[in-house]
Formats: structure tokens, C-alpha cells, sequence
């Protein structure tokens, strides 16, 4: 008999969460595994890349990305559906309204993580009963896999510095106690997350991303990725136009280099979010917008990785970076800021260089790079020598299916 498993995730977008849960399904033997997907926004661009042995539950499902103008709209609808029914907004308005003041006492309001328990409890119920059902990602699969799924074991993953993106107790209402094991991406995000919840030490344990490196090679010889003919210097950064990535860190960088350097340089971003518009105004203000350039999302970034001459990761915090990881996989030189999650993936000036969160920073670590590029091609050869893939999590994971 195949065992049962239930994976629950927010959305299923170009996101390193998505694509590391895809190379989950790929290591998953069909043979022995029965697996079912539910989104619970029901929408996200990447379900036509779901393997065939994966079975979508969502009888409604969206194609469209959260990060779209379209996306947000569809988003909203079904935040605004799961609200009213069964007259969710009033049951979980002291909810809402508690962790909107902790949130503003705080100094950053999140209506994301306020939206999550929401769509959880208001998502169709899954009537179906599980060997094992994993929450995917924080917030809204986690509490619906807590509180609305059956199963006989429960997993849950951890992607993020917990504290840092904005989860607190509060808006978990302890849902952690009902898993029998929570994975985390790296030892970085497990100390983050035992900071808030320290009485689960024991059955919080690391799972390292399973990374299809052989899949990354073969796609980034499909295509040139940049067609603009630009024959200056390339830089790459891969990610959602969110706050956490810090891209007002990047485009004030870029400015303080176009000052320094006499070589051309342009500044790529792959990657869509609610703070396009935001960002392109403060990149008209500093002068670069022949600089710095976003590409929007790419269904296979993997040759603009492949052609770029540096990648850049000026981040706020992470868990384990999906993108870095991408980058060093294809022997590309790395500069990354020094903060959770990325200080676990590079050595200094060993497969890459770190350094503070500061424009003047980046700017001068990209321009060192830029004058040495025989340090920086050993940088790469180191990072493509690196050993990225454990087994161990995997095992783990394995075992608690039984």
C-alpha cells in the first residue's frame, strides 16, 4: 500500500520555497508515495511545472501569480470569500484586531501574516484522511494543516528567520504543538525559531533544500537569457520585490557605483512584488534607470544566471537562499550581505565576499570585484565545487512517514 501523504502550501509562485517543495516531489519515489497538493490561495504560475505522480486538489485554480496586478486582485476576492464565510471576520475580528496592535506597537504592520488565519479557516475542507500532512511554508498551510487536516503524523517547515519575518505566538495561536516534527532549511533559521518556541527543541530538526543542480545546468543552456546587447558588466540579483530583500540598499549601491566606476555596469532583478512601482520611483530618482533594470519574472532564469558576470544577494535576512544557492551551482561569483541565512552559504573570500547592509558597502565590494576578476573567477570555481545536497533531512522526513 503507497503511504498517503498531503502537502499544504500558501501559494505555488516562482519562489524558492515553490521550487525546493518541487524537487521534494522529485526525490519522492511514486512508487511508494501517494501525493496530493493543496494551495490555499488557490493560484500561483508554477503548478504546470508539478510532476505527473502529484495530484492538485484545488478544483479552482488560478495560473496567476500573487505578485501580479491581476494576482492581488484574485488574492483579495479570496481573502474577502473566506471572510464571510460562516461569518469568519467578526469570529476572528479580537484576533485581528489584537495582533494589528502588536504589529503596530511593533512599528510594522503585515497584512499578509493578519490574512493568514483567515484563508485557513475559511479554505475547503479536505475531508480525506493522511499518512502524513506537511505544511509547506509559515502561516496559512501551517495553521490549516494544524488545525483543519487529519493525519496521522504531522510536518511542518520553517523557511525563514522567524522572528524577523514577523511571526510572533500570538498569531500562531501555538498551532507548533500539533506537528510531530518541524523541519527547518538551515541551522540558522532552527536557533531563530527555538528563540520563539524553545520547549519544541526536540523535534525541530534541519532540512536542507534538495537542490536538482543537473536540472539547473541543463536549463541554463536553454537560451541567452539577456537579448538587450549590452556589452558592459552584468549584475544579477533573483527575488520577489519585497521589503526583506532590500532593494533600496541595491539601487542607492548602484548610484554610488555609477560615480565611482568608468566601466559600464548594469544591474538586472528578476523577480515581481508589490514594491515595483515604489522601486522604480527611487530609481528615477537616483539617476540609474539605464542602470538598474527589472526583467520581471522568467519561467527559466537559469541562462541570465549562467551570462551575468556577478550575483548579488543585498538581503534584510533569510532562511537559505534558493537563489544563492542557483548561483553557485552555475560557478557564478557572489557577493552577498551578512545576515541570517546567507552568512551560512558563503565563506569569505573563499566562494564569494560579504559584507554589511549599506550602499557605500555594496558599492565598494561590487567595484573591488569588478577590478579583480581572477579572484572573482576562483570564487566561482569554488562555490561550483560545493556540495549542496544532504541526505539527511531527507532520511528524516522519510522516517517519519514510516
Amino acid at each position: 500500500m503507497k503511504k498517503k501523504l498531503l502537502f499544504v502550501i500558501n501559494t505555488l509562485g516562482y519562489g524558492g520555497a515553490e521550487r525546493a517543495m518541487l524537487d521534494l516531489f522529485d526525490a519522492l519515489d511514486p512508487q511508494k508515495y501517494e501525493i496530493s497538493l493543496f494551495v490555499l490561495t488557490g493560484q500561483g504560475e508554477l503548478s504546470h511545472e508539478l510532476p505527473k505522480h502529484v495530484r492538485l486538489l484545488n478544483r479552482d485554480y488560478k495560473d496567476v501569480s500573487v505578485l501580479t496586478g491581476e494576482g492581488r486582485k484574485l488574492l483579495i476576492r479570496s481573502v474577502l470569500r473566506a471572510g464571510s464565510k460562516k461569518g469568519l471576520f467578526l469570529r476572528r475580528a479580537s484576533y485581528l484586531l489584537k495582533n494589528f496592535r502588536d504589529m503596530r506597537r511593533r512599528g510594522k504592520i503585515l497584512p499578509d501574516k493578519l490574512c493568514w488565519r483567515v484563508l485557513s479557516d475559511g479554505a475547503p475542507l479536505i475531508r480525506k484522511e493522511y499518512d502524513l500532512a506537511v505544511a509547506y511554508l509559515e502561516g496559512g498551510a501551517t495553521y490549516y494543516v494544524a488545525e483543519h487536516v487529519k493525519a496521522r503524523k504531522k510536518a511542518a517547515f520553517v523557511h525563514i528567520d522567524y522572528g524577523k519575518a514577523g511571526y510572533t505566538r500570538k498569531l500562531d495561536r501555538d498551532c507548533y504543538q500539533k506537528f510531530d516534527r518541524i523541519f527547518t532549511v538551515s541551522d540558522e533559521v532552527r536557533a531563530h525559531f527555538l528563540e520563539v518556541y524553545p520547549e519544541h527543541e526536540k523535534k525541530v530538526s534541519v532540512f536542507h533544500n534538495l537542490i536538482n543542480q543537473e536540472r539547473i545546468r541543463q536549463m541554463a543552456e536553454q537560451g541567452s537569457g539577456f537579448d538587450d546587447e549590452f556589452q558592459g558588466y552584468r549584475i544579477l540579483t533573483v527575488g520577489r520585490l519585497t521589503q526583506q530583500k532590500r532593494y533600496d540598499i541595491a539601487i542607492q549601491a548602484m548610484a554610488l557605483l555609477k560615480e565611482k566606476c568608468s566601466a559600464p555596469v548594469r544591474w538586472y532583478v528578476l523577480g515581481e512584488g508589490e514594491l515595483r512601482e515604489s522601486l522604480r520611483q527611487q530609481i528615477k530618482d537616483a539617476g540609474v534607470e539605464q542602470e538598474f533594470i527589472f526583467l520581471g519574472v522568467k519561467e527559466n532564469p537559469f541562462p541570465y544566471y549562467k551570462n551575468c558576470d556577478l550575483y548579488v544577494h543585498a538581503t534584510g535576512f533569510e532562511g537559505k537562499s534558493i537563489a544563492i544557492q542557483e548561483a553557485q551551482t552555475l560557478g557564478k561569483p557572489i557577493l552577498a550581505t551578512d545576515c541570517s541565512g546567507n552568512r551560512e552559504q558563503i565563506v569569505h573570500d573563499i566562494d564569494g565576499r560579504m559584507c554589511p547592509l549599506d550602499p557605500k558597502c555594496v558599492s565598494e565590494e561590487i567595484f573591488w570585484m569588478i577590478a579583480h576578476p581572477e579572484k572573482c573567477k576562483a570564487y566561482g570555481e569554488q562555490a561550483k565545487k560545493k556540495t549542496l545536497n544532504s541526505t539527511t533531512g531527507f532520511e528524516a522526513f522519510q522516517a517519519l512517514i514510516g
